[in-house]
C-alpha cells in the first residue's frame, strides 16, 4: 500500500454524531489534524468549535462537508449509522482513491440492535470495500467501544480489534487507536470484521442485561 501524502490529516465522516465527535476529540487532543465531515457544513463547523473550546483552543480541527473532508484527508474514518452507510460512501467515493478508510459502522437493525446482523457482503466494512473499489484500502475498528467512553477525558478499560485489507492498513489504523489513548490489536483480514462488528450487538445486550453503558472487551493471554 502506498502511503497517502496527507496521512497526518484525519477526516471523521459523521463527526457530528456522538461516536464521531468522541474520536475527533481524542485525535485532536493527541495533536492530529482533524476535519469533521457532515452533510451540513455548518453543523460540522459547530462540532469543531465545540471540541476546539473543550481543548482550550489548542486543537487543529475544522468542519467541512463530507466530500470536502474526505478530499482534505489521507485517512477517512466513517462513523455514520448503517442506514446512511452506502449513501455516504457513494457520496465521497470520488475523493477516496489511494486513501485509507477506517469503517466504524455497525450494521444494526432498528428494534433488534442486540442481535448481530450480517449484510450480504458479510459486514459493513466489506460492503464499503465493494462500494469504494480496490483503489481504497479499508480497515474496520472501534466497534466495541462506546461513545460515552470516547467522550470522556481519560483512559478506557477496553480494547479495540482492527481488521483490514492489508497489514499496512491495519498498522495505520492501530496508530490511530493508540492516538485515541486506546489499546488495539491486529485482528486479521477484513473478512473478520463480520465478527468484530457483531460484537457490538453482544455488548449492547450485555449493557441492557446488566444495567451498564460501558461494556467492552479485553484481549488476555498475550
Amino acid at each position: 500500500m502506498s502511503q497517502p501524502q496527507n496521512m497526518q490529516t484525519v477526516a471523521v465522516i459523521g463527526g457530528t454524531g456522538k461516536e464521531g465527535k468522541g474520536l475527533a476529540f481524542r485525535w485532536a487532543k493527541a495533536g492530529r489534524d482533524v476535519v469533521i465531515g457532515s452533510r451540513d457544513a455548518g453543523r460540522a463547523a459547530l462540532a469543531a468549535q465545540e471540541i476546539q473550546s473543550r481543548l482550550g483552543g489548542a486543537a487543529t480541527i475544522r468542519g467541512r462537508t463530507n466530500f470536502e473532508a474526505a478530499e482534505e484527508a489521507g485517512i477517512v474514518a466513517l462513523t455514520v449509522p448503517y442506514a446512511a452507510h452506502r449513501e455516504t460512501l457513494e457520496s465521497i467515493r470520488p475523493a477516496m482513491h489511494g486513501k485509507i478508510l477506517i469503517d466504524a459502522t455497525v450494521p444494526l437493525v432498528p428494534g433488534k440492535v442486540a442481535q448481530a446482523h450480517m449484510p450480504p457482503a458479510g459486514s459493513a466494512a466489506q460492503e464499503a470495500r465493494e462500494v469504494l473499489g480496490d483503489g481504497t484500502e479499508v480497515a474496520a475498528a472501534f466497534h466495541s467501544i462506546s461513545h460515552e467512553v470516547l467522550l470522556e477525558d481519560g483512559s478506557a478499560d477496553c480494547d479495540v480489534l482492527v481488521t483490514g485489507t492489508s497489514r499496512q492498513v491495519r498498522e495505520a489504523a492501530l496508530s490511530l487507536v493508540a492516538a485515541a489513548g486506546l489499546r488495539g490489536w491486529d485482528a486479521g483480514a477484513l473478512a473478520n470484521s463480520a465478527v468484530t462488528e457483531g460484537l457490538a450487538s453482544v455488548l449492547i445486550h450485555i449493557n441492557k442485561a446488566y444495567g451498564s453503558k460501558h461494556a467492552g472487551i479485553r484481549v488476555t493471554g498475550i
